[in-house]
């Protein structure tokens, strides 16, 4: 599939709709939008969040697909539909009668009637040795997603604050074998009620700071403390701290929503900001948008654009 590069794009070229982000959530969108007969175009900066994960679960027919291929099947739908997809980043949106798009590969332009956000959100990772290179096979952060393929094997969770104590209770659900590293949470923050819960489902609870993970054969072999001591761990469980990509939605000037995961848009149920002619749909929204739920998203807030555009 050939993507269309803004060479062979006029100048403040004018579309129906622009999706900003390729992922699940913008080519879903994408794809309801283009059989509509919508004019649209696509606008990706190819870092999709799930790229370091070697296969996606969890999504009806694509079980077990890898991200890539997943993303690459997509964008050769919507092509089939005539939707223009570029590969770029926007690096602004200005609010007139129409959307003026500024692309950052050479600062031109588009025009849009309608907008839909789905940029997405980057996991920020403990600062810990082995982390960030094992993210993706042997350190997770979704039961959901990649628990069946880790079964059964040797769990930690390392702790970022008490509310871990969830995760690890959760991913108890596919091992007998977890440990909870308390890292640098104390164990007097740990409640009675805490604790009840960790022993009834058998976690064993490690104090002490982690130093690092280790490997063997680049694979993951243990947790070690900065004591010295090394406990041997097939998987371990992290909770990365959200961080949300709001830039457009900040300078387009888009109430944002506090919670506990992150700042994202207020929206309504078809993915509509407080800005008229703005969608958001995936991670843009929330830190717990799977592939399927991203999918979803897009596919309302597409079918709402259509109705906007003819009967707004």
């Amino acid at each position: 599939m050939e993507v269309v590069t803004m060479t062979q794009q006029h100048e403040s070229e004018s579309y129906e709709v622009v999706v900003i982000g390729g992922g699940a959530a913008g080519l879903s969108a994408a794809l309801v939008l283009g059989r509509a007969r919508v004019r649209t175009l696509v606008i990706d900066a190819g870092e999709p969040r799930n790229a370091p994960a070697a296969h996606m679960q969890g999504y009806l027919t694509r079980d077990g697909m890898a991200p890539g291929e997943f993303l690459a099947v997509g964008r050769a739908e919507v092509a089939g539909y005539g939707v223009e997809l570029v590969e770029d980043r926007v690096v602004d949106v200005v609010r007139g009668e129409d959307f003026t798009v500024t692309l950052a590969s050479d600062g031109r332009t588009v025009r849009a009637r309608r907008l839909v956000v789905a940029t997405g959100l980057r996991d920020e990772l403990p600062e810990i040795p082995g982390v960030a290179e094992q993210f993706g096979r042997d350190v997770l952060h979704c039961p959901f997603c990649h628990g069946w393929e880790v079964r059964d094997r040797a769990f930690g969770v390392l702790a970022s604050t008490p509310a871990s104590v969830h995760q690890a209770l959760l991913v108890a659900r596919w091992s007998e074998d977890v440990t909870l590293f308390l890292h640098t949470v104390r164990e007097d923050e740990l409640t009675e009620e805490d604790r009840r819960r960790l022993g009834g489902a058998g976690v064993t609870v490690v104090p002490g700071e982690v130093e690092s993970l280790t490997t063997e054969a680049d694979r993951l072999s243990g947790v070690r403390l900065t004591n010295g001591t090394t406990y041997a761990r097939e998987t371990v469980f992290v909770a990365p701290r959200p961080v949300p990509r709001n830039a457009l939605f900040e300078s387009l000037g888009t109430e944002l929503t506090e919670t506990p995961f992150g700042t994202y848009p207020k929206v309504d149920a078809t993915g509509l900001t407080t800005v008229p002619g703005v969608w958001a749909a995936g991670n843009a929204i929330g830190f717990g948008e799977q592939v399927i739920h991203a999918a979803s998203g897009g596919y309302r807030a597409a079918t709402a654009i259509v109705a906007d555009l003819v009967f707004g």
